[in-house]
């Protein structure tokens, strides 16, 4: 019996989005032992994909079919896998973590426990828009327990992994000081649900986010930036507060002021979504599906791109032009 074929997106080597992915047809992947085999209607397009794609982390196969995120249909399971699961839409984490075959491609085969339940009430685009940036918001929210009644205090707002995160954030009870170098947005970031708002290009940022604080406390800090904002993240931070980084790109090798962070016993947080453990991940998987089921987390998506078209999609996210998601569409 031939063997049947699918549409993907690969590179062999790395480089521009122009020059090196390809769009042909290659074998539909078979569900090994705890796997699942995804019918893909959607693949998400991260700022991690293309920076691999570009050549940020070496080539760990010959071809990768990129993409980590997507959403999509489990058609069959492996042995070990309940049978009942063919069929239940589902979003996609960690699709090209440490594996050269990713969501770009009408099928993917992964363990059982990288895919979470997508309810019928969430599109497929929005599925392919959760596993890194929605899952990455929890996590740094929510990694250290509740946070009712708390401050946060959510670093650049432009980016989607911290405009989740602020409306995560509200919707946990918690009080949300956002920050953003494009002011204009600040009605946009208000209706988020955000007390209020502040310029982080500012000369006076730290007096002004005290000015907002008041009388509460800052007790968590979220940042994709988090060697740059170092320094003015210890002035903010209240006793025995967290500066939760997950990301670091203009600085990556801050000085560390370790005496002024003992003095006020500052816990500094690294987080890497890829390495959340199952139950982790679960946990996070059922807040974001919760809030989305009760509408109360937009997520916006800022371009629908047919799999022919990833080079263009590559290009939009490497423009920065894109403060919702970018996907393809695979069905």
């Amino acid at each position: 019996m031939a063997e049947q074929m699918m549409q993907a997106v690969w590179y062999e080597a790395n480089g521009a989005a122009d020059e090196v992915l390809v769009l042909g047809e290659m074998p539909i992947p078979v569900a090994e032992s705890g796997e699942v085999l995804v019918r893909l209607h959607t693949s998400g397009v991260n700022p991690s994909d293309v920076k691999a794609r570009a050549g940020s982390r070496p080539m760990i196969a010959p071809r990768i079919i990129p993409h980590s995120d997507g959403a999509g249909i489990i058609e069959a399971v492996g042995s070990g896998v309940n049978p009942s699961l063919v069929g239940r839409r589902v979003f996609i984490r960690n699709g090209q973590w440490q594996r050269p075959h990713g969501t770009a491609a009408d099928y993917i085969a992964l363990d059982a426990s990288l895919v979470h339940e997508l309810p019928d009430e969430v599109s497929f685009e929005t599925g392919a828009a959760l596993g890194i940036p929605a899952l990455t918001a929890a996590y740094a929210l929510f990694k250290d327990g509740a946070i009712a009644d708390e401050t946060v205090l959510i670093h650049g707002v432009g980016g989607k992994v911290a405009r989740l995160a602020v409306q995560m954030a509200v919707d946990a009870g918690a009080h949300v000081i956002a920050t953003t170098s494009q002011m204009a947005n600040k009605a946009d970031i208000l209706a988020l649900g955000a007390r209020s708002v502040v310029d982080y290009t500012d000369t006076r940022f730290v007096e002004a986010v005290a000015d907002e604080a008041a009388t509460r406390p800052i007790t968590r800090i979220i940042d994709a930036e988090c060697g740059r904002n170092l320094s003015g993240s210890i002035e903010i931070l209240a006793p025995k507060g967290v500066i939760v980084g997950y990301g670091s790109v203009l600085t990556q090798e801050p000085s560390f002021p370790f005496l002024k962070m003992m003095f006020k016993n500052i816990t500094l947080s690294t987080i890497l979504v890829y390495l959340l453990e199952e139950n982790e991940a679960v946990s996070y998987a059922d807040i974001v599906t919760d809030m989305l089921v009760r509408s109360v987390l937009d997520v916006p998506i800022s371009g629908v791109y047919p799999l022919a078209s990833a080079a263009d999609a590559h290009k939009q996210v490497e423009s920065g032009q894109n403060g919702g998601a970018t996907i393809l569409s695979l069905a």
